[in-house]
């Protein structure tokens, strides 16, 4: 949802060519570029609250009558668990940061399928070529610098040591493509003409 709303925000534009009435109306175009990010942003985030917050309320009705209970080990979820805290928060921001790095996407393309394809192509290939890698390093590589590998790394609770970067540097690694790619579509959009 939210790779389709950052690429739809502005492709949309593009391919009915109401983008020149948006610059026309908005000659600064690195301002409607930050607007259009604050806009898919704030709609993403206010959705993937309302979705992480229900799901944790789901998993903490539904998990004890499977037998994940305290007797066997599993304490109940919550928010004031520290982990499940910041699992539950970086997925949040994991959404927000998928949503930007789709806005960047389709702007330096400009047209949806195409965006929209690069998109989930970007984000579904790498962990299918690292399935594929032998070696190890290249493996780990991939995991470590993938921006959907490297960004859901932030939803791990335990066995933090086995992953290939840590929750928050994973985080990081999905924000630095995010930044790329909206810097890269703000840099393109100056200098194209609409």
């Amino acid at each position: 949802m939210a790779a389709i709303l950052g690429v739809l925000v502005i492709s949309g534009e593009y391919s009915t060519g109401m983008i020149r009435t948006t610059i026309t109306a908005m000659p600064r175009r690195t301002s409607m570029m930050a607007a259009k990010a604050t806009i898919v942003s704030g709609l993403v985030l206010a959705a993937g609250t309302i979705a992480v917050l229900g799901s944790l309320l789901a998993g903490r009705l539904i998990l004890p009558g499977h037998g994940f209970t305290t007797a066997h080990g599993y304490p109940p979820l919550s928010l004031a668990d520290g982990p499940v805290l910041r699992a539950a928060g970086g997925s949040v921001l994991y959404l927000a940061l998928i949503g930007l790095l789709s806005l960047g996407v389709a702007t330096i393309i400009r047209d949806s399928g195409a965006a929209i394809g690069t998109v989930l192509g970007l984000l579904y290939l790498s962990p299918i070529i690292a399935a594929v890698v032998k070696s190890p390093h290249w493996h780990s590589g991939i995991e470590r610098y993938a921006p959907m590998s490297a960004g859901l790394a932030i939803q791990a609770t335990t066995g933090l040591r086995g992953l290939p970067i840590s929750p928050w540097g994973g985080l990081g690694v999905l924000a630095a493509w995010a930044a790329a790619v909206v810097l890269a579509g703000g840099l393109l959009l100056r200098l194209r003409d609409a």
